[in-house]
């Protein structure tokens, strides 16, 4: 299989299993992965996903032999993937989660090696990132002719400093994890046998929130990011207010007030 999903407790782990192409993103995984991440969001009793790959690529981008021609008209479809895809290119939004409605729960990425122009583009879209010191990143399509279609235009200038982001965005040229973490793109970087553990451990930090609370926030963030301050701020109390609706909300308070661990029930 292209991709791996393993449900671990209320944590979703989704791993890019391409290693012999650096997990590259072909016809098959670009379906798997928007039927993975289309799964995770409809099953109530994940709270958290962790994305990330095999081998010495967390992904390479899109593969220019199988995904690229297909879509560009250069390859004929040829197996159910290949039809799938040219029947419905939306796939690719999601798959990347450049569609902003495909998930409100937090996603982490656990970075175990390349990411270079989709799987960078990738990355931009998880909430929390893990990268191994050997990570390298990258957006090389304006070296092909390209355009990084999945969300880096707009992601990465609101991701980091002007001037660095376009550096990022022209040149095409590589980023160490340690630049990566210099300039905030990055919460972490670890010894690459640490990333997925690192990964779980903030997974399991964020799961034993309130469920609610937690997607509620993440699409608060969503939502009011370049909105002007005093319609971003109206926005957030019409996507916070119901939290405190909620029975999480009472359980939370009284767990606290008893000394023990809330049970949250995501209701």
């Amino acid at each position: 299989m292209a991709l791996l999903f393993d449900k671990r407790a209320d944590i979703a782990i989704l791993t890019l299993n391409r290693p012999e192409a650096r997990n590259a993103l072909d016809p098959e995984t670009i379906v798997e992965l928007a039927q993975a991440w289309q799964s995770f969001e409809n099953d109530d009793e994940l709270r958290v996903a962790i994305i990330t790959g095999t081998g010495d690529a967390f992904c390479s981008g899109a593969d220019l032999g199988r995904l690229i021609p297909l879509m560009t008209g250069a390859r004929a479809p040829e197996t159910p993937a290949d039809h799938r895809l040219r029947e419905n290119p939306r796939l690719q939004q999601i798959a990347l989660l450049r569609d902003v409605s495909v998930t409100s729960k937090p996603v982490i990425a656990a970075i175990n090696g390349f990411a270079i122009a989709g799987g960078m583009e990738l990355m931009q879209a998880t909430d929390l990132r893990v990268a191994a010191e050997t990570a390298v990143f990258a957006l090389q399509e304006p070296k092909w002719g390209l355009f990084p279609l999945g969300g880096s235009t707009v992601r990465l200038p609101r991701q980091l400093p002007w001037a660095i982001a376009m550096e990022i965005l022209l040149t095409g040229e590589r980023l160490s994890a340690a630049e990566a973490a210099r300039y905030g793109l990055v919460n972490r970087v670890v010894p690459r046998d640490q990333v997925v553990p690192v990964a779980l451990a903030l997974a399991r930090t964020i799961a034993a929130n309130g469920p609610l609370a937690v997607r509620a926030i993440k699409r608060s963030v969503l939502a009011c990011t370049g909105r002007p301050l005093a319609e971003a701020l109206e926005k957030e109390i019409e996507i916070g207010l119901p939290v405190f609706m909620t029975e999480d909300a009472r359980e939370g308070p009284r767990a606290f007030k008893e000394k023990r661990k809330p049970n949250f029930r995501g209701k």
